[in-house]
């Protein structure tokens, strides 16, 4: 086993655990269910498109198969279109020109050379990390002209550092960092001097930041010193000279259960990162793209748990836009070896066997490269979601059952089944809105718990499927009918204007002669809000301090309806004039709790008496913990505050101060709607 490859995985997982971000109810394995789960897929009800670069694997120098003939091609039967390189924590101890990494261990024959004909082999775009720590702006671009200029690379995607937060700046420390400063300032200055440095090699090339993953230490920690969180700071300073930001997420689990509950999590994390990035980076934000880098499951990396967590981790970052996501990574090493699902798992992180054993050689794993359930759960995301499909809507009525489904040019549609059930087989019916298969019975791919490989078939039908018990099923579906051709489908729309009970939206026009229709994307549903000949909409009767997804179809005269544009999400504010106002800040964050300080305002010419405050978290993992200077219940996701009983009474232009203690085991989003007495207050 390569020297130091289970401490990189393992150290992000353990601060994770330190940060206490295990706080998600466990999945529990439900009875045999005579009655199907309803599945809905919904083509009206557009997402991301897929990239090119969509399904992406960690490659290190320390692993002897880096480009081998072997792991090449079994990364290319699997569809992989991105390969980061030269490996996680490593990448801020390795130069390039030397091929060394003080202090680690590079094997034999994987050099940057090396990398790239594996690389082009597999026919995968290359994600490089430039050394931050102990490295130079004047390294990475010597690195930027020897792949583009001297060798022709075309290598278009450059990461600055790993995971730069790590270097002791908030207390604990993995990742080297020779810097005196080791602040998000002083990182953000350098990923600048980099990028200019780079860019003027290779004006071509994209360049990312290192963020830290909302949710995931450190993310809400000020350290001392500094303006404001990691994320804050390296996007006020760095946002207009990056191209993407990168993440990395080990979310964990205390059973494969609770792992595989952390995707649930996904929507709600990556509108926290969209919005930092939209707030803090400047101006033309929205050009900034989202990579994550590296994941892996918390319980079951070579087993079922982790070929399920896969499949909806890639699935959940692909549909909210994140143009690649890369498993940790192709061989690590065995770990703790037990038994999960009924299957031995070695506990090693990599996708691909590493033919090792323990210490004494009791437990050995298989044969070297012999593919574990990850690998052949990326193979089965090469089935169901491929270069330029377009991902739609999904969902369930059953948390143990969960969808996802994807549109292709040609007219056909996939659907993407996950049973996390690991004791029984689901039924489930599938209904389809803006699609019409054909009658004939699907292809059918599965993934079973313990397999050595997917199989296929013909089985069943579009709208009836029995999943086996801890399993991925992909169904490819072929239309009803030619429908001819199909208008062109809207760009997304964008927020001419907000206020806290309406919303315009404009688009750009594709063709004459056509309807727009606008609908909500509510779950797996879509409610249409109207229709316009028009290029804007005014959606009106909408609710204070919610969240809602949008979408615009076109319509020809024939009836036919065009794909769906991608989505644009946004937040209803408070009223601009009220009764009362309410401030609310998140005082001292610690990654899985914070101090919420609430300030309330009499704004209206009454006195205000015996008041209740009521506001509504925006996730079923918030909650008050404790409160003061006031009565504190909550129900449900629904918080009361009643004034204690010096607070009682508002005079005209008087104020309350109330506080609180909040814990959080998912992404962290303040309420954005409060309302005194029944009457929404403005925001102060």
């Amino acid at each position: 086993m390569p020297q130091g490859s289970v401490r990189r995985a393992g150290s992000a997982l353990a601060l994770l655990v330190a940060a206490g971000a295990l706080g998600s109810a466990p999945l529990t394995s439900a009875y045999a269910d005579p009655v199907p789960t309803n599945v809905t897929v919904n083509a009206k009800a557009g997402l991301a498109t897929v990239a090119d670069t969509a399904l992406g694997v960690n490659d290190a120098i320390w692993d002897a198969e880096l480009g081998t003939t072997a792991v090449s091609d079994l990364l290319g039967a699997a569809g992989v279109g991105m390969m980061r390189y030269p490996g996680g924590s490593y990448a801020d101890i390795y130069h390039w020109k030397t091929h060394t990494a003080p202090g680690g261990y590079v094997a034999p024959g994987t050099d940057f050379d090396t990398f790239m004909a594996s690389a082009q082999r597999v026919g995968a775009q290359p994600m490089i990390i430039a050394n931050y720590g102990t490295g130079t702006a004047e390294e990475a671009a010597d690195w930027v002209r020897y792949a583009n200029v001297t060798k022709g690379y075309h290598a278009n995607y450059w990461t600055i550092g790993n995971e730069n937060y790590g270097n002791g700046h908030y207390g604990t420390a993995w990742e080297a960092d020779d810097h005196a400063d080791k602040s998000p300032a002083a990182y953000a200055q350098g990923v600048v001097a980099f990028a200019r440095a780079m860019k003027a090699v290779d004006p071509n090339i994209k360049v990312g930041a290192v963020l830290t993953t909302p949710a995931n230490w450190p993310d809400g920690l000020v350290g001392g010193g500094d303006a404001g969180t990691w994320n804050q700071v390296v996007l006020s300073t760095a946002g207009p000279y990056i191209d993407f930001v990168d993440l990395h997420w080990y979310p964990g689990g205390s059973s494969e259960a609770d792992s595989l509950t952390k995707p649930a999590q996904i929507d709600d994390m990556m509108y926290l990162a969209k919005t930092q990035i939209a707030r803090y980076a400047g101006a033309n934000a929205a050009r900034i793209g989202i990579s994550l880098t590296e994941t892996n499951v918390g319980v079951g990396q070579n087993t079922q748990p982790g070929a399920l967590f896969l499949a909806q981790t890639y699935s959940g970052m692909l549909e909210n836009g994140v143009f690649t996501v890369d498993w940790w990574d192709v061989h690590n090493g065995i770990g703790n070896v037990s038994t999960v699902g009924g299957q031995t798992d070695y506990g090693d992180f990599g996708m691909l066997s590493s033919g090792g054993c323990q210490s004494g050689g009791t437990v050995c794993e298989p044969p070297m490269n012999t593919p574990f359930a990850p690998y052949h759960a990326l193979k089965l995301m090469h089935s169901f979601a491929r270069p330029g499909d377009q991902l739609i809507r999904a969902g369930t009525d059953n948390a143990l059952v969960a969808a996802h489904a994807a549109r292709r040019a040609n007219g056909d549609l996939t659907v993407l089944l996950v049973n996390m059930d690991p004791a029984n087989a689901h039924p489930v019916q599938i209904s389809y809105s803006g699609y019409t298969p054909s009658a004939a019975a699907p292809t059918v791919e599965s993934l079973l718990n313990g397999a050595a490989g997917i199989t296929s078939a013909a089985t069943g039908t579009a709208a009836a499927q029995n999943l086996p018990p801890y399993s991925l099923t992909v169904l490819t579906l072929h239309p009803s009918s030619p429908s001819g051709a199909l208008p062109q489908a809207p760009a997304r729309p964008s927020l001419a204007s907000v206020t806290d009970r309406s919303a315009t939206l404009t688009w750009p026009a594709t063709q004459a002669g056509v309807k727009y229709e606008v609908y909500r994307q509510y779950g797996a549903r879509s409610e249409q809000l109207g229709e316009t000949t028009a290029t804007t909409f005014t959606a009106a009767n909408l609710t204070p301090g919610t969240r809602y997804t949008v979408n615009v179809l076109a319509r020809d005269g024939a009836g036919r309806v065009s794909w769906s544009s991608p989505p644009l999400t946004f937040i209803t504010g408070a009223p601009a004039t009220s009764t009362c106002s309410v401030r609310i800040t998140d005082a001292n964050d610690w990654g899985n709790g914070f101090v919420g300080a609430i300030d309330i305002t009499n704004t209206g010419t009454a006195a205000i008496n015996n008041w209740t405050l009521t506001f509504t978290w925006p996730t079923t993992w918030q909650s008050v913990s404790s409160g003061w200077n006031g009565t504190w219940t909550q129900t449900g996701t629904t918080v009361r505050v009643t004034p204690a009983d010096f607070n009682t009474n508002l005079a005209p232009g008087a104020s309350a101060s109330i506080g609180f203690v909040g814990s959080y085991s998912g992404p962290n989003l303040l309420p954005s709607a409060f309302t005194l007495n029944g009457n929404v207050c403005s925001a102060a």
